[in-house]
């Protein structure tokens, strides 16, 4: 880590002291809606817009279905079936992608979900590795305006892996961005798209959720506040 960064990074999470972790895990990959923070609402309302504007049924029901999915494949979601171009649908996600990144203004680092900002700090002062890997094309930009992209390792989104969740490949993309194994690796995710990609992977799986969305995972807790590290590495 450079000193820029390292300085910057300080400026976010001030110094504490903490016990060692476990040394067989060396790297945490996060998701990012419905971990680090939720931008939920921002999604189902931008894709709520585009639907009336197109006379398509789209309600909260629908909108679960696309937790952790691509734009194109929520797109298809929505369409159920429809028959569009693929000019006319790549315009339709654009449309829905320029009003929630018109949302995206609204956000700080407030928006932070409890207990984050005290992981992070944790894993930072231990000198884990920590990234970011999200299905989102807006992963950067939401970071940056939490003020705490310059403190992950890597980040990737949806521009870095051409199969989404649940294929592995942006866990295995993103474990050999900072250089580890996947054995080496912890993924926490709200999805059961990402949970069935981390274990694909063969990473140790965190579901932040409900036993019906994220069970499968090797470690399930219902919010992120109740994220406990202790037992996660104890065990992992």
């Amino acid at each position: 880590m450079n000193q820029r960064r390292k300085k910057s990074v300080l400026m976010i999470y001030p110094k504490f002291e903490v016990k060692k972790l476990s040394k067989n895990i060396k790297g945490f990959i996060f998701d990012l809606d419905g971990v680090i923070t939720d931008t939920a609402e921002y999604h189902y309302k931008s894709w709520k817009r585009m639907a009336e504007e197109e006379a398509i049924a789209f309600d909260r029901k629908v909108n679960e279905q696309l937790r952790g999915v691509s734009r194109m494949h929520s797109l298809d979601i929505l369409l159920n079936g429809k028959e569009l171009s693929l000019e006319k649908k790549k315009e339709l996600a654009s449309r829905k992608n320029k009003y929630y990144q018109d949302f995206l203004d609204n956000i700080s680092q407030d928006d932070l979900l409890p207990g984050m900002s005290d992981i992070l700090k944790r894993l930072q002062k231990e000198n884990y590795k920590i990234a970011v890997a999200s299905s989102s094309k807006n992963a950067k930009i939401v970071l940056k305006y939490l003020e705490i992209d310059n403190i992950f390792d890597t980040i990737s989104d949806g521009n870095s892996v051409k199969n989404a969740k649940p294929a592995p490949d942006i866990f295995l993309y993103t474990a050999d961005k900072i250089n580890l194994k996947p054995e080496e690796c912890v993924v926490v995710e709200d999805a059961e798209s990402g949970i069935e990609a981390a274990l694909a992977a063969n990473m140790t799986a965190v579901g932040i959720g409900p036993e019906e969305r994220v069970g499968k995972a090797d470690f399930r807790y219902d919010k992120t506040s109740d994220i406990n590290l202790d037992e996660i590495l104890k065990k992992s």
